[in-house]
C-alpha cells in the first residue's frame, strides 16, 4: 500500500487553532455585558482560577487598548494586552490577545470574539479564540478560560 501524500485540508487545520467555549450565565445579557466592559467588575473574574487580576486598563471602543496583569500567588506577574477591534453592545466584543513578555513588548497575537445572547433571564456565552500557532497553544488556553468563564459564572450569580 503506498503512502499518503494527503495534508489537513486549510479549514481542518484553522479548526484545530481555534478554541471555542460556551456556557449559559444565570444573569441578563445587558449585566454579562457589563462585567465584560467595566474594569471594576471584570477585575473579579478575568484570570485563571489560581490567580488574581493586579491591574487593569480597558479602553472599551474600536481601537482602544487593553491591558491586564494576572498575579500568582507567589507573586509572579503575567502580563495580557489587546486591542479592541469591534465593539456592538450588548452583542459582541472581539479583540486581540497577546502574552506581554518581561519589556512589555506583546507576544503572538490571537483573535478573540464573545457573543451574547438573550436566553430569558439568561445569556449563552461563546468565546472564540482563533490564530493559535498549535494545537497545543490553543489547548494551553482551554483551561485559562475555561476558569476565567467560572469565576464570572459564580461573580454574575445572585447571592440569596
Amino acid at each position: 500500500m503506498a503512502a499518503s501524500n494527503a495534508r489537513p485540508s486549510a479549514a481542518a487545520n484553522a479548526a484545530e487553532r481555534e478554541l471555542v467555549v460556551t456556557r449559559l450565565v444565570d444573569a441578563p445579557r445587558d449585566m454579562v455585558y457589563a462585567a465584560w466592559t467595566d474594569p471594576k467588575r471584570a477585575m473579579q473574574w478575568w484570570a485563571p482560577e489560581s490567580l488574581t487580576v493586579a491591574a487593569l486598563d480597558m479602553d472599551v471602543r474600536p481601537g482602544g487598548k487593553w491591558r491586564k496583569c494576572m498575579r500568582a500567588s507567589d507573586g509572579k506577574d503575567y502580563w495580557r494586552s489587546g486591542v479592541y477591534r469591534e465593539v456592538v453592545a450588548p452583542e459582541r466584543l472581539v479583540f486581540t490577545y497577546a502574552s506581554d513578555d518581561p519589556r512589555g513588548e506583546p507576544g503572538h497575537e490571537t483573535l478573540v470574539t464573545v457573543t451574547f445572547e438573550e436566553r430569558g433571564a439568561k445569556t449563552m456565552m461563546t468565546l472564540r479564540q482563533s490564530g493559535f500557532e498549535s494545537k497545543p497553544a490553543r489547548d494551553s488556553h482551554h483551561g485559562g478560560w475555561t476558569g476565567c468563564i467560572e469565576r464570572l459564572a459564580r461573580y454574575m450569580t445572585p447571592t440569596t
